[in-house]
């Protein structure tokens, strides 16, 4: 295989991962309520935490993300986050002027946090992740950093592409479009941190 084949399947294996919903789509939806280009920082923030992800996998360490009690620690944190997240966005629907800024931290911050707590993306590489990064290998440090490029890429125009879209949306319909995104983008969160929690606790129990 070409690096340029291999570089195809990663970008179609990449959006499958990124384009599945969960709390970093819901966060950059509600946050395009404001600016069309926070997907774009949403997408910086992730980076901040998978390209030194992707180069720890690259040096063996993604063994690591497969220990149970590693997994359960990260699920119960990350389900404590989007509890304080999902119900700042539920909250901020009963103001006068419907803002991404009712509920805490920048774009770029929410992107990393999301991304340290969620257990699943961290399951994702060390699983799916780890066999691209070691399929890059074929095609040397270059490849892999072509490859950490590609792959951040993808995140980079779909977070960009739902902020947009999320705008864009915002602007014609108003604020009774964001009320309603806000309403399901909330309780979505909500959902995922009884999730994570419930996942935390039968880690460690069951």
């Amino acid at each position: 295989m070409s690096l340029l084949s291999f570089l195809f399947e990663a970008v179609f294996i990449s959006l499958s991962g990124v384009m599945a919903p969960g709390p970093i789509t819901a966060v950059t939806l509600g946050k395009g309520n404001n600016s069309p280009h926070a997907g774009a920082f949403v997408a910086i923030g992730h980076g901040v935490i998978e390209f030194p992800l992707m180069i720890s996998i690259f040096y063996g360490f993604g063994y690591l993300l497969k220990l149970s009690y590693v997994k359960a620690a990260i699920a119960f944190v990350g389900g404590l986050f989007l509890l304080f997240m999902g119900t700042g966005m539920l909250r901020s629907i009963t103001q006068l002027e419907v803002s991404s800024r009712g509920y805490p931290h920048s774009p770029i911050i929410a992107g990393v946090l999301l991304s340290i707590g969620n257990p699943y993306f961290l399951v994702w590489w060390a699983t799916i992740g780890a066999a691209l990064i070691l399929h890059s290998f074929k095609f040397g440090v270059l490849g892999f950093i072509i490859f950490m490029l590609v792959h951040w890429l993808c995140d980079f125009v779909w977070f960009y592409f739902l902020s947009a879209l999320s705008f864009k949306g915002g602007q014609f319909f108003g604020k009774g479009f964001q009320k309603i995104s806000f309403a399901i983008c909330g309780v979505f969160l909500l959902l995922l941190s009884g999730k994570f929690i419930f996942d935390a606790v039968k880690m460690i129990f069951i």
